[in-house]
């Protein structure tokens, strides 16, 4: 796996919130759900996204907006049109009184709204949940990401609306899949856009020394890396490997190492039952108890810890 594969590795949907809305104006949406990453298309009609800082920006069909979270935002019919529906953690709907919105405004199958013939079409997904993996990749993105449709592979959202009206076995898990590529396309697109602007690792991925070094620490995590011994896989001294290395990533290449390992072992204990040593030997710690105090110091509490407050009980 490349280096931008590994990160977007991360935000991969399991059980996503995945709806489409439909709306006949005056409708506005105060988004306040906390969820760390979203992606709203306009499948038909036109839409506001109103962001808690910045300016707003108006969305044509086939546009898409990618939120990073936890800001609250807005998507309206337009940007002074007073907020109708709250939704709240957990996908929680309501109006300003607080009073449940949800089963009022369904309208089929995955479609909610105010209107079953409404001129407005939203396809919106919502990752409750990111993966630890991806936190580098979240942290490289604006508080919103808007591309036009000509600027990315909108026909991957005709399908997705196509889908989300089918009810067959195995189509939630289809559904997740589905809205994984919609974000790996705007993610990989914006990346391109960036050229300076981009961030250290995915420009590094260029680089002919420090590229090979990111790909060999993502394949192999759990070898007993040194400066010394990275620099021997690339074929260059130690002291250009760690220059070069720092002055492109933004980090020496062993705290690198050290966050990717941590990032990996945060994902494992949030989404698997594998023991903790099991998890420190795949990552590179030789005991549970040297992963243990490094997890510890980095996020500031520990395996167990982190794994009782964020794994999700899996459904039969």
């Amino acid at each position: 796996m490349d280096i931008l594969g590994g990160l977007l590795d991360g935000p991969r949907a399991d059980g996503a919130f995945l709806l489409r809305s439909v709306f006949t104006p005056p409708w506005s949406l105060r988004i306040r759900d906390l969820a760390p990453l979203s992606v709203v298309v306009v499948a038909q009609g036109a839409a506001w996204v109103v962001p808690s800082t910045g300016r707003s920006t108006r969305l044509e069909p086939g546009d898409l907006v990618l939120v990073r979270g936890p800001d609250e935002y807005t998507i309206a019919d337009r940007p002074e049109t007073p907020p109708q529906v709250f939704v709240e953690p957990g996908q929680r709907c309501t109006d300003a009184a607080g009073r449940s919105m949800s089963e009022e405004m369904m309208l089929g199958l995955r479609t909610w709204g105010n209107a079953a013939d409404g001129t407005t079409m939203l396809v919106t997904g919502t990752y409750e949940r990111a993966s630890a993996v991806s936190e580098r990749l979240l942290r490289a993105l604006p508080a919103t990401v808007v591309l036009r449709r000509d600027e990315w592979s909108s026909d991957l959202v005709t399908l997705l609306c196509d889908e989300m009206q089918r009810d067959v076995p195995g189509q939630e898990v289809f559904l997740d899949r589905l809205l994984d590529l919609v974000v790996l396309a705007a993610v990989r697109t914006w990346l391109s856009d960036q050229e300076d602007g981009a961030p250290g690792w995915y420009r590094a991925a260029a680089d002919p020394v420090v590229g090979p070094a990111l790909q060999a620490l993502h394949l192999r995590v759990s070898e007993p890396w040194t400066v010394a011994s990275l620099a021997t896989q690339v074929q260059v001294s130690r002291a250009v490997l760690a220059r070069r290395f720092t002055a492109t990533v933004g980090e020496p290449p062993m705290s690198y190492l050290t966050s990717l390992r941590l990032a990996l072992a945060a994902d494992l204990l949030e989404r698997t039952d594998r023991t903790l040593t099991s998890i420190a030997h795949a990552v590179g710690y030789t005991t549970p108890f040297a992963l243990s105090a490094a997890f510890s110091r980095e996020r500031g509490v520990s395996p167990t810890q982190h794994r009782s407050r964020t794994q999700v009980p899996r459904p039969a």
